[in-house]
């Protein structure tokens, strides 16, 4: 029974009766403190509860614990638990929960792990259009160890010459990973793309058809990004789509706080790892 419905009922009582409060407490087996207790609205709430909803819609698939790390970045003295409870009071939404798949071939994510920064960076198309019903083809590429999105590329089509021009250019920038990760799509398994990376001294990983699962990292970025930029958004030309999806990956990178990386955003983490020496995530995580 809340305080409120408490001194209520004890007041209903006394009124009925006619008896003192402590003879109404004593019958109706309250304590006094209980009746008397009023609780305090800590001073900083309605400050602490207006960021909260300015964070929920600057970023609206963003749960609690994303929010509160966010505060907490930015100076709030507050703990999970008090975000989730004002989260909760505020009516504010929670991100659905995803199914996990079971089952990985020796190329998948699970079984082929990446270790350390650059050894295993993935990618996969990502389909759209701009507001006049044309095509649009993204693709982004993931460095799976610190969940940096490396580039993404937006155009009308990408063919396999297009794939190998934009890694080229991402090996010359960052070095050569030591394996890629991807599905058997056309421009992926294309000759000229398995030749280029063999001669770039490139293996790669191939995941079982029909088993997306394999391929998560690059999967995930590929949800989020759908989730929380393509679905909300109406592009009226390819140049504004490049524009907004150059600006959505850097966010990401820099300032978006990752669950698997202690809430870090992946720019800070690989920063912390190569400083660090490229130690274990879990106890950069709990330092940076």
């Amino acid at each position: 029974m809340s305080p409120a419905r408490r001194r209520q009922v004890v007041e209903r009582v006394r009124q009925e009766l006619g008896v003192s409060e402590r003879r109404a407490c004593k019958a109706l087996g309250i304590g006094r403190s209980g009746v008397r207790y009023s609780p305090r609205t800590a001073p900083d709430r309605a400050a602490l509860v207006k960021r909260m909803h300015e964070l929920a819609q600057k970023h609206p698939r963003y749960g609690y614990r994303r929010v509160a790390a966010l505060l907490r970045r930015e100076g709030w003295r507050v703990n999970t638990k008090r975000v989730h409870r004002l989260w909760r009071q505020e009516g504010l939404r929670v991100p659905k929960r995803q199914r996990k798949r079971l089952g990985c071939s020796a190329n998948g994510c699970t079984r082929r792990r990446a270790g350390r920064i650059n050894e295993v960076w993935s990618y996969d198309f990502v389909l759209d259009q701009t507001a006049d019903g044309r095509r649009l083809k993204v693709l982004p590429v993931v460095d799976e160890y610190t969940r940096e999105c490396l580039v993404m590329a937006v155009e009308r089509s990408l063919t396999a010459r297009d794939v190998v021009a934009l890694l080229a250019r991402l090996f010359r920038e960052r070095g050569a990973p030591a394996y890629l990760r991807s599905d058997n799509g056309p421009e992926f398994i294309a000759q000229a793309i398995k030749a280029w990376l063999a001669k770039s001294g490139v293996a790669t990983l191939y995941i079982e058809p029909g088993s997306p699962w394999e391929n998560a990292y690059s999967e995930s970025f590929n949800s989020r990004l759908a989730d929380e930029v393509l679905d909300r958004e109406v592009f009226s030309s390819l140049r504004e789509a490049q524009v907004l999806l150059e600006g959505h990956r850097r966010q990401y990178n820099e300032e978006r706080p990752h669950s698997s990386l202690g809430y870090v955003a992946p720019a800070v983490y690989a920063a912390a790892c190569r400083q660090a020496g490229e130690g274990e995530r879990t106890r950069l995580a709990c330092t940076v």
